[in-house]
């Protein structure tokens, strides 16, 4: 059964949603991400994906006091994404009660850094964000594309003891017009090892019924659900 992981992403401790990773999009959903996060427990759910948007942009941690009052007032598994650069940034992160950290931009600039952070956290503490745009990775909250390859990326991460990735397409992010099916087919595919979550463009229920079909470890729901297209009671059948 797919995992469904509801997004909350902070900006100036508010939770927002952007489209496409552009700032000038941002809309405020709420001015207290404790108080949706506590609605998701409500609901069933056991994971949330928590981003320092704020965080990405500067290139180092900003928002922990969020992250310390959505662990301390939830039993939520949280995984932390959202500038984290140094060894400093991934303490306060876990310190701040985050289980899991999300290692994107920083996997592509300091690939050193990430492997010795697998090396001393392992492969369940550290997931690696693959944030693509045509099947190349995107990083700095998407601000900078690159030319590496998606599947060179993973190929080579895997090596290093990555066991779970969160995969999103840039294209799709915040559009509502479906996730990006076929990358996620590929994906498993060629790595029928990784955990994969889909990310980016989930509009309906459907599309989480397919993902599930697909066998796709989990999704990351967002702004599908604070728009309403998605309802709580609907993801429930997914939270047994």
């Amino acid at each position: 059964m797919i995992t469904i992981i509801p997004a909350i992403d902070v900006i100036d401790g508010k939770c927002v949603r952007l489209t496409k990773g552009n700032y000038d999009t941002k809309k405020i959903y709420n001015d207290d991400p404790l108080e949706v996060a506590r609605e998701f427990e409500k609901a069933g759910i056991k994971r949330l994906h928590l981003v320092d948007l704020d965080g990405a942009k500067q290139q180092h941690i900003v928002n922990s006091a969020t992250l310390d009052r959505v662990a301390r007032g939830t039993n939520l598994q949280i995984d932390f994404g959202g500038g984290l650069k140094s060894d400093e940034d991934l303490q306060i992160a876990f310190s701040c009660g985050a289980q899991q950290i999300t290692a994107g931009s920083i996997a592509v600039k300091n690939k050193s850094m990430v492997i010795q952070w697998l090396d001393k956290y392992g492969g369940d503490k550290i997931i690696l964000g693959a944030d693509v745009n045509n099947e190349k990775i995107a990083v700095s909250g998407w601000q900078e594309k690159t030319e590496i390859d998606l599947f060179e990326f993973l190929k080579e991460y895997i090596r290093y003891g990555i066991r779970t990735i969160i995969c999103t397409d840039i294209a799709k992010d915040g559009m509502l017009t479906g996730p990006s099916f076929d990358l996620y087919k590929k994906i498993k595919d060629q790595f029928p090892e990784l955990e994969i979550i889909a990310s980016g463009g989930i509009s309906q229920i459907d599309d989480v019924n397919k993902l599930n079909e697909m066998e796709i470890d989990g999704v990351i729901i967002g702004k599908a659900i604070y728009e309403n297209k998605i309802s709580l009671e609907e993801i429930k059948p997914f939270l047994c």
